[in-house]
């Protein structure tokens, strides 16, 4: 009898240690908790145990910081692990006690009855790729940063470029002219000048890193095949591909809009139905690209010579499908705003939709 039962194993992870929680079959309690190191000595005993358990062995963590380091480590020596998304794991509205102990416990019971959402473990490759472009996510936030103490620190003392938008060759030129009499005030201005200057060129080479990827034997066809959407360039195609990989393992557009956190939350009961803002419980990094993608939509949908040079020489069936979201892309944001819509809800609603050419192209992959 003991070889049919099911272990289902909870474990909290850290950067130091493992809390543990072992359910044996249907039992309320765990029959075994235990804490354990994450060195290379410290896993090895945990697989021991592991697999000295009888029966099989399911194991899961939330996914977090530490990455899937320790579900490779025991998917590669035949022990079952599975990670689960936090933001999809159910939370009790009165429980405000918080250890690793009670986390490790409800992760194994959540597993055991089927609820929790778990997600796609990507391989070596794609995650080295999300990690590059992820990177340069990074050190665009950086440029952002430093450009705004620069422009702070001269609007303190009375300098305002007024010229046109700023961080053009013109505007460059205005920041070379400026000159503080006081050494202090000079030494402040040439470290911000510098650190922006070496922010923009970190960027200005994660971004050629990217681009480099894409045109990759894995990323060239489907990079290819999503840049033919109007606002999806090299940097929006790679954030979705490295992110999702794949989109075909989404079966329908809906499931991928979740996975996004585009879809709207929702509060209804009895005849009355109430929809709200959109979830956000999905992959931030993607959202974000395709939210921003979607402000190209108000344009009327003429394509112009960069779409049009991007959609040369690709399949009939995914040209299609970007002249659908043309049209109907730029109707949405029209018909929202015509009546009285903000823009800025207007383009996260176009986004959803966008999201579903994107999937609809995804599955094209084979053509």
């Amino acid at each position: 009898m003991k070889d049919n039962i099911t272990h289902w194993v909870g474990m909290d992870v850290h950067a130091d240690k493992i809390q543990i929680a072992v359910f044996w079959g249907n039992e309320q309690e765990p029959r075994e908790e235990y804490e354990t190191d994450t060195d290379s000595r410290s896993l090895k005993r945990l697989l021991k145990k592991l697999t000295a358990l009888p029966g099989k062995v399911r194991c899961i963590y939330e996914a977090g910081p530490c990455g899937y380091e320790l579900q490779r480590f025991l998917s590669g020596n035949e022990i079952s692990c599975d990670v689960a998304a936090p933001s999809l794991i159910p939370q009790r509205a009165g429980d405000r006690v918080k250890t690793d102990r009670r986390d490790a416990k409800k992760l194994g019971r959540l597993y055991r009855s089927g609820e929790l959402t778990t997600v796609a473990i990507p391989d070596k490759s794609q995650e080295a790729v999300r990690d590059l472009v992820r990177a340069r996510e990074d050190a665009l936030e950086d440029v952002r940063r430093k450009r705004h103490r620069l422009e702070k620190f001269l609007l303190r003392h009375g300098y305002r470029y007024r010229e046109g938008r700023p961080w053009t060759l013109a505007h460059s030129k205005w920041l070379g002219g400026i000159c503080f009499e006081d050494a202090f005030l000079k030494t402040v201005f040439d470290e911000y000048k510098i650190s922006v200057d070496q922010a923009e060129e970190q960027l200005q080479r994660l971004s050629l890193a990217v681009t480099e990827v894409s045109t990759t034997v894995q990323y060239k066809k489907p990079a290819g095949f999503q840049m033919t959407l109007r606002g999806i360039q090299t940097l929006t195609a790679m954030t979705i591909l490295s992110e999702f990989g794949d989109l075909r393992r989404f079966g329908t557009a809906r499931e991928f809009m979740a996975a996004i956190g585009l879809v709207p939350s929702e509060f209804s009961s009895g005849a009355k139905t109430r929809r709200g803002s959109i979830t956000k419980t999905g992959n931030a990094h993607v959202r974000r690209v395709l939210v921003e993608a979607a402000w190209h939509y108000r344009h009327k949908p003429v394509p112009g010579k960069a779409v049009k040079a991007r959609r040369a020489g690709q399949p009939l069936g995914v040209l299609s499908i970007a002249q659908k979201a043309d049209v109907r892309l730029y109707r949405k944001f029209r018909r929202m705003t015509d009546r009285g819509k903000r823009s800025t809800i207007a383009a996260v609603a176009v986004a959803r939709e966008l999201a579903g050419f994107v999937w609809a192209i995804g599955q094209q992959t084979r053509a």
